[in-house]
């Protein structure tokens, strides 16, 4: 036992300040086959729900943070079995942090990515919104998503906006939604005939789906019109824009069928000429 104890406690200089026993070379080699065991098992839980070649590219970036993981892990362990590390740590921390910096908006987006595939927010063929922007999702990457806008441009989307910015999914609770079309008509017009109008001009578009019936809201008294919201279902959203142009034209047409007058605002001007003595 005391020959043990002096095998291990043996020690070896490496360079002026350093020194290390055989000891704490092999709670050294434990603690990191303790880090490779650990680091293989979240690679595993991470990529077992993502496709072949998300598999591929998170390996390819999971090796890079896998030597950084050693070496922060090495470190510490040398300095918690008492080896003096400080010109080591200090080196390697300007290097980490140096790194960091320049890598940090690229972890956003890969690890954003992967919470993007584990949790299944955001599917392909989904219609989602952000920033302003619309647009079908075509492909989920761990860095981009890449989205096809209403007008068939190409939209990359960083992931890290979706844990930063609002995200609206027009179609997580299925394709069909509910839009609308606002119009107001003139004061003293058939407010009966205008709500008939409407609805037949909803009912007539082969894109409108019969259930839930169109509905038609008698929203305000305007300061120039009586204003009136025709609600309609679509199969489609992504082509609700169309839609919603098509039945405007519709709603003019039979407006102008039927003497519904669609108002502008009017102002009355009333001009004094005063006498100046």
């Amino acid at each position: 036992m005391e020959k043990l104890n002096d095998i291990l406690n043996t020690s070896f200089q490496l360079g002026d300040t350093v020194e290390i026993s055989v000891k704490g070379i092999l709670i050294l080699c434990v603690v990191l086959i303790l880090a490779k065991i650990f680091l293989n098992l979240f690679q595993r839980i991470v990529t077992r729900k993502l496709r072949n070649e998300n598999k591929l590219k998170f390996k390819s970036v999971f090796s890079y943070a896998t030597w950084f993981s050693y070496l922060i892990i090495m470190l510490v362990t040398l300095n918690a079995i008492g080896v003096n590390v400080t010109g080591i740590f200090a080196a390697s921390a300007a290097l980490l942090i140096g790194i960091g910096l320049a890598l940090q908006t690229l972890f956003q987006d890969i690890i954003s990515g992967i919470f993007i595939l584990i949790d299944q927010t955001v599917h392909v063929g989904d219609i989602i919104e952000i920033e302003g922007k619309v647009g079908r999702v075509e492909e989920i990457n761990l860095r981009t998503t890449r989205a096809v806008t209403i007008d068939n441009k190409v939209l990359i989307i960083p992931n890290h906006l979706y844990l930063t910015n609002s995200l609206y999914n027009w179609t997580q609770n299925g394709i069909t939604t509910r839009e609308s079309i606002s119009v107001g008509v003139a004061y003293g017009s058939d407010v009966a005939l205008v709500k008939k109008l409407l609805i037949q001009a909803a009912d007539n578009h082969k894109e409108v789906i019969k259930k839930p019936e169109p509905t038609v809201l008698f929203t305000n008294f305007g300061e120039s019109s009586l204003d009136f919201k025709l609600i309609f279902t679509v199969n489609n959203s992504f082509t609700a824009f169309h839609v919603q142009s098509e039945l405007r034209f519709e709603v003019d047409r039979l407006f102008r069928e039927h003497n519904v007058t669609i108002p502008f605002p009017q102002r009355d001007v009333h001009l004094y000429n005063s006498k100046k003595e």
